[in-house]
């Protein structure tokens, strides 16, 4: 988890991960503090040259290493094929009742060995609305004759290596699922894609490479974004990112993200939930939260959001990330006779917490934090203690394959990698992949990086088709809707009613 500003507003607090890493246990551990520390400090690696990467036709993605120069790459001169498509609107549909059930590290659908679904109508690649005619379409950096090539600059090598790399995936797995079934005005999608390193030079070194050979920059991940993002507006580089990181990602003009956030906006849905279910609890909350990165900043506006709403924090602690002995910050829980824990940190260090609060004979009515625990390896580290632990998470979940778009996501991120597994980050990378074809298809010989811009622009109300809870893409700030889950036995259940809780966006008065 890391701070990623350069100064300004601190926007997110993140976990370094990898699902698909071989590493788990002390050895994953080790790796997630290695960089938290150097994040906290602010990294400033010197980066290696940006992975050149070559398109898979087989399977619509990209081999990440570069070891193959003879596939076509960046150049943009390869040829995946030729299928004619249906065009595609720039709408969004919305998606099915999800029910409670469900969760992460079960089967996806489909898989490598054949029978990847197809979906129709709004689940189809292209959207299933009118394409724009191809008319006036013309060749331009990252658009040849027959490709459109699009760059994803994730965290894939650098301290951690594959930190963010469910992004990259999750966007080849879209361009595999959309050149399956058509293309845009002739041309099919090429991913090409670049190594942000967890570095800000690299990010800027991609996003340098991605302004002079690819279209446009589509669900990309990266813990220092910042370095990119005055690269990619000074290109006018359109940027539909997963998720925007840093205050200069969002004040960048060209850059867009499938979620956004805007720190001092906090949704009054999940507080005002646990005020009508737990009146009690609420009235005696613990918030603790590892003192480093952006946590501290996010614990203030939450802190400062959820008194507004009715809860009463009696104990608001930070916990270095140096700290092993917990024992003293559960001993404060004890003693102001706390009823609801929430934590803000990674994984790893709220199994520390949770071991200790079991050491000390403390259970908490409710034990409560963001979807960063929603993560299998969470789940095997902690054992039996996440039994109960509730997560409020803004999509759907993994596991329910009754949310048609989620059961597309899944089978064709097994196709493209049958060792991912699926997280927030993907799911977030798939849907800016799918809003970047439906927004280019519709555009059709009007495409260009500036009306895509325009394009993107206006987009509100965006759920991925369903895949996830409503994000505001052109305005860039909070969503206001959440869904609570619980881990239940072997699974994570949604116990909120309802797809998703919706209230006003609390201003906490801290500052954006």
């Amino acid at each position: 988890m890391v701070r990623v500003t350069s100064g300004a507003a601190p926007r997110y607090w993140y976990v370094f991960y990898s699902r698909t890493a071989p590493a788990r246990g002390s050895l994953a551990t080790a790796a997630a503090l290695l960089a938290l520390a150097l994040a906290a400090c602010g990294s400033q690696l010197d980066p290696d040259t940006v992975a050149r990467t070559s398109a898979d036709t087989g399977s619509g993605g990209v081999v990440a290493d570069g070891t193959d120069p003879g596939e076509p790459g960046l150049d943009g001169t390869g040829d995946p094929g030729a299928v004619t498509a249906p065009g595609s609107g720039s709408g969004d549909a919305a998606a099915p009742e999800a029910p409670a059930g469900g969760g992460g590290g079960g089967s996806a659908p489909g898989g490598s060995g054949g029978g990847t679904p197809e979906g129709k109508g709004a689940n189809a690649a292209d959207g299933g609305a009118k394409a724009g005619g191809c008319e006036g379409f013309k060749n331009q950096t990252g658009i040849t004759d027959k490709t459109i090539t699009l760059a994803n600059a994730s965290d894939i090598s650098g301290p951690v290596p594959g930190i963010f790399e469910s992004a990259q995936q999750a966007t080849r797995a879209y361009v595999a699922y959309f050149n399956s079934t058509g293309d845009i005005c002739g041309r099919k999608l090429e991913v090409a894609a670049l190594d942000s390193r967890a570095d800000a030079g690299a990010d800027n070194q991609a996003y340098a490479t991605a302004c002079e050979k690819a279209f446009a920059a589509v669900g990309s991940q990266s813990a220092f974004d910042y370095g990119g993002a005055a690269a990619a507006e000074k290109c006018g580089l359109p940027d539909l990112r997963s998720y925007s990181v840093s205050a200069e990602r969002t004040a960048c003009r060209t850059c867009f993200a499938a979620y956004s956030v805007q720190p001092n906006q906090v949704s009054s849905a999940m507080p005002a939930y646990w005020a009508k279910k737990a009146p009690e609890a609420v009235k005696s909350v613990g918030m603790l939260y590892v003192g480093a990165g952006a946590a501290p900043d996010n614990a203030k506006n939450f802190k400062a959001a959820w008194e507004k709403n009715g809860w009463r924090v009696s104990v608001f602690q930070a916990i270095d990330v140096s700290e092993f002995n917990y024992a003293p910050y559960v001993q404060q829980l004890k003693d102001k006779g706390v009823k609801l824990v929430n934590y803000t940190g990674p994984y790893q260090f709220t199994v520390r917490l949770q071991q200790a609060m079991q050491q000390q004979g403390f259970t908490p009515e409710i034990f409560l934090q963001d979807a960063t625990i929603q993560d299998q390896r969470y789940v095997e580290e902690a054992g039996k203690l996440a039994e109960g632990v509730y997560v409020y998470s803004q999509t759907g979940l993994f596991d329910d394959f009754s949310n048609k778009e989620m059961e597309l996501y899944r089978a064709w991120l097994a196709q493209v990698d049958p060792s991912a597994e699926p997280n927030t980050y993907g799911v977030y990378a798939w849907s800016a992949a799918r809003l970047f074809v439906q927004q280019a298809v519709a555009l059709g010989g009007r495409l260009n990086r500036q009306t895509l811009i325009q394009s993107l622009a206006k987009v509100k109300d965006w759920t991925g088709n369903g895949i996830h809870a409503p994000q505001q893409v052109g305005a860039e700030t909070s969503a206001d809707c959440v869904a609570i889950i619980q881990r239940q036995g072997s699974a994570w259940k949604k116990v909120s009613p309802g797809k998703y809780l919706c209230g006003p966006l609390t201003d906490t008065g801290l500052g954006g």
